[in-house]
Protein backbone atom coordinates (compact mmCIF):
# COMPACT_ATOMS: atom_id res chain seq x y z
CA UNK A 1 0.00 0.00 0.00
CA UNK A 2 1.30 3.45 -0.89
CA UNK A 3 0.31 6.49 1.13
CA UNK A 4 0.35 9.80 -0.71
CA UNK A 5 -0.79 13.23 0.33
CA UNK A 6 -0.99 16.57 -1.44
CA UNK A 7 1.10 19.12 0.42
CA UNK A 8 1.06 22.70 -0.88
CA UNK A 9 3.42 22.48 -3.85
CA UNK A 10 4.96 19.16 -2.76
CA UNK A 11 3.93 15.53 -2.73
CA UNK A 12 5.23 13.12 -0.12
CA UNK A 13 4.79 9.46 -0.98
CA UNK A 14 5.46 6.78 1.62
CA UNK A 15 5.55 3.17 0.45
CA UNK A 16 4.14 1.65 3.62
CA UNK A 17 4.91 -1.91 2.53
CA UNK A 18 8.61 -1.07 2.17
CA UNK A 19 8.81 0.85 5.48
CA UNK A 20 10.22 -0.99 8.52
CA UNK A 21 9.10 1.64 11.04
CA UNK A 22 12.64 2.60 12.09
CA UNK A 23 11.43 6.13 13.00
CA UNK A 24 14.48 7.86 11.48
CA UNK A 25 12.22 10.00 9.28
CA UNK A 26 10.01 10.88 12.25
CA UNK A 27 12.97 12.15 14.27
CA UNK A 28 14.50 13.96 11.27
CA UNK A 29 11.39 15.88 10.19
CA UNK A 30 11.88 19.53 11.23
CA UNK A 31 8.12 20.15 11.25
CA UNK A 32 7.12 16.99 13.16
CA UNK A 33 4.50 15.90 10.64
CA UNK A 34 5.38 12.19 10.56
CA UNK A 35 4.31 9.41 12.93
CA UNK A 36 3.84 5.66 12.93
CA UNK A 37 0.63 4.44 11.31
CA UNK A 38 -1.94 2.57 13.40
CA UNK A 39 -1.88 -0.41 11.00
CA UNK A 40 0.69 -3.13 10.45
CA UNK A 41 2.11 -3.72 6.97
CA UNK A 42 2.68 -7.09 5.28
CA UNK A 43 6.09 -7.45 6.94
CA UNK A 44 4.65 -6.91 10.42
CA UNK A 45 5.92 -3.35 10.96
CA UNK A 46 4.11 -0.13 11.83
CA UNK A 47 5.01 2.09 8.84
CA UNK A 48 5.50 5.84 8.88
CA UNK A 49 2.64 8.06 7.83
CA UNK A 50 1.82 11.76 7.57
CA UNK A 51 -0.24 13.21 10.41
CA UNK A 52 -3.54 14.39 8.95
CA UNK A 53 -3.71 17.69 10.82
CA UNK A 54 -0.12 18.64 10.05
CA UNK A 55 0.16 17.81 6.34
CA UNK A 56 -0.01 21.49 5.34
CA UNK A 57 3.08 22.28 7.42
CA UNK A 58 5.37 20.22 5.16
CA UNK A 59 7.91 22.35 3.30
CA UNK A 60 9.10 19.60 0.95
CA UNK A 61 12.63 19.69 2.40
CA UNK A 62 13.04 15.92 1.75
CA UNK A 63 15.04 15.28 4.93
CA UNK A 64 12.68 12.37 5.65
CA UNK A 65 13.50 10.77 2.30
CA UNK A 66 17.24 11.27 2.80
CA UNK A 67 17.12 9.59 6.22
CA UNK A 68 15.09 6.57 5.08
CA UNK A 69 17.42 3.54 4.87
CA UNK A 70 14.83 1.57 2.90
CA UNK A 71 14.09 4.25 0.28
CA UNK A 72 10.41 4.10 1.23
CA UNK A 73 9.85 7.87 1.03
CA UNK A 74 9.82 10.04 -2.06
CA UNK A 75 9.25 13.79 -2.09
CA UNK A 76 8.08 15.47 -5.27
CA UNK A 77 8.42 19.24 -5.51
CA UNK A 78 6.53 21.28 -8.06
CA UNK A 79 8.02 24.71 -8.48
CA UNK A 80 6.29 27.39 -10.42
CA UNK A 81 8.01 28.53 -13.59
CA UNK A 82 9.28 32.09 -13.28
CA UNK A 83 7.14 34.58 -15.12
CA UNK A 84 8.98 36.59 -17.76
CA UNK A 85 7.68 39.89 -18.95
CA UNK A 86 8.34 40.78 -22.55
CA UNK A 87 9.17 44.42 -23.07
Amino acid sequence: MVVAQRLRSSYVVINSERCKGCRLCIHACPKGILALAPHINEKGYLPATILAGKADECTGCAVCAMMCPDAAITVYRHEEAPSHSIS
